[in-house]
């Protein structure tokens, strides 16, 4: 049986959630806004000045049920597991594997072409409802130079040289970006190149918190099968970072954040006014269309496609969970290679 657990999301400012029987509760201002049956959470994200009561924490350990932390931005600040669930053999394999060069690359390779792969699709799916003939003309010939740098990647033999493919197509892809929006919020939401830490412009503050997801879902799926998530393969090991739920993540960001930022600020959910601008350059969405874009996100993953290796229809939510355990299978040498998610 499948299961597509949902996620809680608690963006009120100074909200508290705590433990009621079997459920949790949230409260603002001392009155109760929202209480949930335990069973029904699979994950407990809290945005802000948010506050958890110690008996919820440890219910939440004690259940399965994570809990992250981001700010206000959706930048991740800290995370609550319960036991480690998957076995050692395999963080054996995992990390045996990590010192093979050969299977590195292959990993590498794989994570940039289900990226680049992906990003084709976004492409010609926007050149097929663009309104403009112009604007259709620059998604089909960016999507034309994804193929060909797609071309070149079984020929490289490093991990920087996969990198720097990697670099390339972003770059082209993003600089296609503003052919993707209607003309007439063009100029509002038009990218700057791809800014991070802070995002300096209206999408790119979007991006960044759909991305901060993401990587958090990335990053349980793996906890769940018994990989570590901070030993990947395509991203370099540095304190504190997930590498392997960068790797990880690198098929569905086009799917799962960049095409639905695109559906928001196109379908005018999200809108030019719902941004802060502060001084020096950041750019925060504000809470109400922080709200708005969590509802749809959770939508998004509700939506079904047919997994093309496995011939059946799929929750997109469920993708990073079974893209984890296609990796594992592969880590412990039960299939040949690693094949990422390929959205048609």
């Amino acid at each position: 049986m499948r299961q597509l657990l949902n996620t809680l999301y608690v963006t009120q400012p100074n909200a508290y959630v705590h433990l009621e029987n079997d459920t949790l509760r949230v409260d603002v201002d001392r009155e109760k806004r929202l209480q949930v049956p335990l069973h029904h959470v699979g994950a407990l994200i809290c945005l802000g000045d948010v506050m958890l009561s110690p008996a919820a924490l440890n219910r939440c350990a004690e259940t399965g049920i994570s809990v992250t932390l981001l700010d206000r931005n959706g930048r991740f600040k800290a995370r609550l597991e319960g036991p480690v669930s998957g076995n050692i053999l395999l963080r054996q394999a995992q990390f045996a594997k990590a010192q093979d060069e050969t299977v590195t690359l292959a990993i590498a390779r794989a994570c940039v072409a289900g990226k680049i792969r992906n990003c084709r699709y976004v492409l010609l799916r926007s050149a097929r409802d663009a309104n403009e003939a112009a604007s259709a003309d620059v998604c089909r010939l960016t999507a034309g130079e994804l193929g060909r740098i797609l071309k070149k990647l079984p020929e490289q033999t490093t991990l920087d040289a996969i990198r720097g493919l990697e670099g390339d197509a972003a770059r082209r892809y993003f600089d296609a970006q503003p052919q993707l929006l209607r003309a007439e919020i063009r100029e509002a939401f038009s990218m700057r190149g791809r800014s991070r830490r802070p995002p300096l412009d209206r999408f790119n503050a979007l991006l960044s918190f759909l991305y901060a997801l993401l990587t958090s879902e990335c990053r349980s799926a793996l906890e769940t099968v018994g990989l570590d998530p901070q030993l990947g393969f395509l991203h370099a090991v540095r304190p504190g970072r997930p590498a392997l739920a960068l790797d990880l993540m690198e098929e569905f960001r086009p799917i799962l954040a960049d095409r639905l930022a695109l559906t928001l600020v196109n379908r005018l959910q999200i809108k030019a006014s719902d941004f802060d601008f502060f001084e020096g350059g950041p750019v925060q969405l504000e809470a109400a269309a922080r709200k708005t874009l969590l509802i749809a996100y959770q939508e998004r993953k509700k939506e079904e496609v047919t997994h093309p290796l496995l011939l059946e229809k799929i929750p997109l939510g469920l993708l990073p969970q079974l893209q984890a355990r296609l990796l594992a299978r592969h880590l412990r040498g039960e299939i040949d290679v690693y094949i990422p998610f390929l959205m048609r």
